[in-house]
């Protein structure tokens, strides 16, 4: 039996931070909102792969972990009462008669709505694993592609393996709590925010920290015994070994991502992103909309809080298809208020 559907002004479709700002710009705007994800938590890829990694580009927060910048989001998006269809992934969209659209879930879920917006990352994620012979049998002991919780690593031998934000991030966040770090990167170059980079680099130039640049090597071999880490080679292109003692391998190379059904949708992609209108989020399908990571135009950057900005673009852009005629005496929350709140 054909389960009856929802009814509601605006589909989200991915609940992670861009999606979670999106359901309050559009509460602000008097648009209801259903937010689905195939997550069976709200954050996406913050709640799922680094709730305790400190953020240190959100305005007003010179830092924030993580799980509590979700947790103020949802707290945020509260008071409009947003419906979350949780662990179920977005399966088909069609284009109704009145002008509406249908959105089916893995579930059965049928949500008819006047418009979606896609705040979907990076699509379906997964890390990117090291090609390192027999991996899989250290998985969840010493190695761990995500920081779940950082006392856990107190007093660890630690190497993390990669040149990006999340490497440079976590070697920096854990230098007060981890007995050694070694960071090994294939060249000299991070690629992570400057200021940061040049901080780790100030830890690894004091005698008193635990963090060692291993550079220019990449991961070679593991060893251990039962699952049990005590040591990671390393090599040069050159052939040059090092081997170093450690508890905990945390290769941080990425994620594999899919966009899974949105890519036949019928959208303009440029490969795994959806193509948008910078002005208004707009894709080329009418109706649905993009933000955060899985939306790109010109000059995109992938930032949280472009993806905020994008948010109320979107719900400014939707207005007119949910309240059609009605004119906007658009005030500032400062002016307004929070309805509810």
């Amino acid at each position: 039996m054909t389960e009856s559907p929802h009814y509601t002004d605006v589909v989200v479709i991915g609940a992670g931070p861009a999606g979670l700002f999106a359901v309050f710009e559009c509460g602000m705007l008097k648009m209801r909102c259903h937010v689905v994800d195939p997550l069976d938590m709200v954050g996406g890829q913050l709640s799922a792969l680094y709730p305790e990694k400190p953020i240190y580009d959100i305005p007003g927060m010179p830092s924030v972990l993580a799980g509590e910048l979700v947790s103020a989001l949802e707290t945020q998006a509260a008071p409009f009462k947003p419906t979350y269809h949780l662990g179920q992934r977005v399966e088909t969209l069609e284009d109704r008669a009145d002008g509406r659209c249908l959105v089916v879930t893995s579930a059965g879920t049928r949500i008819e709505a006047r418009a979606v917006i896609l705040a979907a990352g990076a699509g379906a994620f997964g890390p990117n694993r090291p090609p390192l012979d027999g991996i899989e049998a250290y998985e969840g002991q010493g190695v761990f592609y995500m920081v779940g919780r950082r006392e856990a690593l107190r007093d660890k031998r630690i190497v993390i393996a990669g040149g990006g934000d999340s490497a440079v991030d976590w070697a920096i966040s854990l230098a007060d709590l981890a007995a050694r770090i070694y960071v090994v990167h294939r060249r000299p170059r991070f690629r992570a925010a400057p200021e940061s980079a040049d901080r780790l680099r100030a830890l690894a130039e004091d005698p008193q920290s635990p963090v060692e640049l291993v550079i220019p090597y990449q991961l070679d071999s593991l060893e251990g015994d039962g699952g049990t880490l005590t040591a990671v080679g390393v090599k040069t292109l050159d052939g040059d070994t090092r081997r170093l003692e450690a508890d905990v391998l945390l290769p941080f190379f990425g994620l594999a991502t899919d966009l899974g059904p949105i890519a036949g949708w019928g959208l303009d992609l440029d490969m795994t992103h959806v193509t948008v209108d910078p002005t208004t989020m707009a894709t080329s399908r009418p109706g649905v909309f993009a933000i955060g990571d899985v939306a790109t135009y010109p000059n995109k950057l992938k930032l949280i809080l472009c993806g905020f900005s994008e948010a109320a673009l979107a719900a400014h852009a939707i207005r007119p298809l949910v309240h059609p005629g009605e004119a906007l005496h658009f005030e500032y929350s400062t002016t307004s208020g929070v309805p509810g709140a």
